[in-house]
């Protein structure tokens, strides 16, 4: 198939009559519960993996194929595709959409379960680091996306379009009102951009609410260190767990067990304000954070 045919076919699926035959040929509709909007806009598609940077001699992994329009536009550019559903009942789509490229495998199974890492090796035979790709349901955004990072998995990087509220949380910087403990989190493991907004008329069904891509370029390490990543998280949920209250409040309530007066010195210590709010801090404030009350526990720890 040559370039051209094959974008005329990707942009055939791409289109809203197409995507209601497909849907009424195999008797199928539109799962609310697993948040299912497909894409009609073949620009956007087009968008979302450019913004990856695929070459031939990359894997993507998609999460959520849907009906397989950013599969095959994926799979022009890419050397392998590896595609994760969650719905079964999208196989007999997938194999008309889908069933002519080589260069992908469909895998079913759960993305909030899956080995990443062992699917890509099975299915490509490449232990090296792939690129990811997924129009994200909305319920499972936040989850899923903490989940990738956290694994550990070979990702080198994410292009991922989410809810445009989620997206300018991740993408936020301190100061501003999307700032919080999802900000910290995603830029803790990746340097984060806003690309673009994608308008809720693109889809079928059309969504509440319009999306935004993100892509997220993993970090070689972590922006900032700090000897317990446990302790450094539960620094930054507890520091925007009630917005509204200063630094010294909000954390004497998530460590209970410090004495107040211990807290505002290693607040001090770490060169931040007791009297500042979670929102204005940077990323290395709350490693600052971290490692005094590390050295704080670990002198409680000696002593008992």
């Amino acid at each position: 198939m040559s370039g051209k045919e094959f974008l005329k076919l990707m942009t055939h699926l791409a289109a809203p009559s197409e995507v209601r035959r497909l849907l009424a040929k195999h008797g199928l509709h539109c799962r609310k519960s697993l948040g299912q909007n497909f894409l009609v806009d073949a620009n956007i598609v087009s968008k979302i993996i450019s913004a990856a940077r695929p070459g031939k001699q990359d894997t993507l992994v998609e999460i959520g194929p849907g009906l397989g329009v950013l599969t095959r536009e994926a799979a022009r550019r890419a050397g392998s595709v590896v595609a994760l559903e969650l719905d079964q009942s999208l196989r007999p789509v997938l194999e008309d959409t889908l069933g002519d490229l080589d260069n992908v495998q469909v895998v079913f199974g759960d993305a909030m379960e899956a080995d990443l890492d062992g699917t890509v090796l099975q299915c490509t035979g490449r232990r090296g680091p792939y690129k990811l790709v997924s129009n994200l349901p909305y319920y499972i955004t936040t989850p899923l996306i903490l989940r990738l990072l956290k694994s550990g998995f070979n990702i080198s990087l994410l292009v991922v379009m989410v809810q445009q509220e989620v997206a300018e949380r991740i993408a936020a910087l301190p100061g501003g009102k999307d700032y919080g403990a999802l900000s910290v989190a995603v830029q803790y493991y990746t340097e984060a951009s806003y690309l673009f907004r994608v308008p809720a008329t693109v889809f079928i069904p059309r969504p509440e609410v319009d999306s935004a891509v993100i892509r997220l370029v993993r970090r070689d390490r972590p922006a900032v260190e700090v000897p317990d990543q446990e302790l450094f998280f539960k620094i930054v949920r507890g520091s925007f767990g009630q917005r509204r209250k200063t630094l010294i409040n909000a954390l004497g309530s998530a460590f209970g067990g410090i004495p107040r007066e211990t807290l505002k010195e290693m607040l001090l210590e770490a060169g931040v304000d007791p009297g500042r709010r979670g929102e204005t801090l940077g990323l290395e404030e709350f490693a600052g954070i971290a490692r005094r009350m590390y050295n704080y526990k670990v002198q409680v720890v000696q002593r008992s």
